[in-house]
């Protein structure tokens, strides 16, 4: 299942500067506790984990779990040392992985 994804990157800051990412990733994130209306449990389908690199670098990652709401909303900061990519990663149940990036200029 392909997911949505909206990140929220300056284009550019200066070196040293403190900047806010901002992610947006469309997903249900069924939590496997509800049932349908025949009364079957609803499988979990959650996004279990998420991972923001800058330049190869791990500056963010985050563990989910079943209670957070669906279309999950992260923001973190960080400082700007170089220009280059940020990537985020985020995996879930059932294989699901979902990739987006960003590219930043450092003055």
């Amino acid at each position: 299942m392909a997911a949505r994804t909206l990140v929220n990157v300056p284009p550019k800051a200066k070196r040293g500067d403190v900047i806010q990412i901002r992610t947006l990733i469309s997903h249900i994130m069924e939590n496997g506790f509800r049932h349908n209306n025949m009364g079957q449990p609803i499988p979990r389908d959650i996004i279990t984990s998420f991972v923001c690199t800058y330049n190869g670098e791990t500056i963010f990652d985050a563990t989910l779990y079943p209670a957070i709401s669906a279309n999950p909303f992260l923001t973190f900061h960080t400082v700007a040392i170089e220009s280059g990519t940020i990537n985020f990663k985020w995996t879930g149940d059932n294989g699901f992985t979902q990739e987006a990036s960003a590219k930043i200029m450092v003055e």
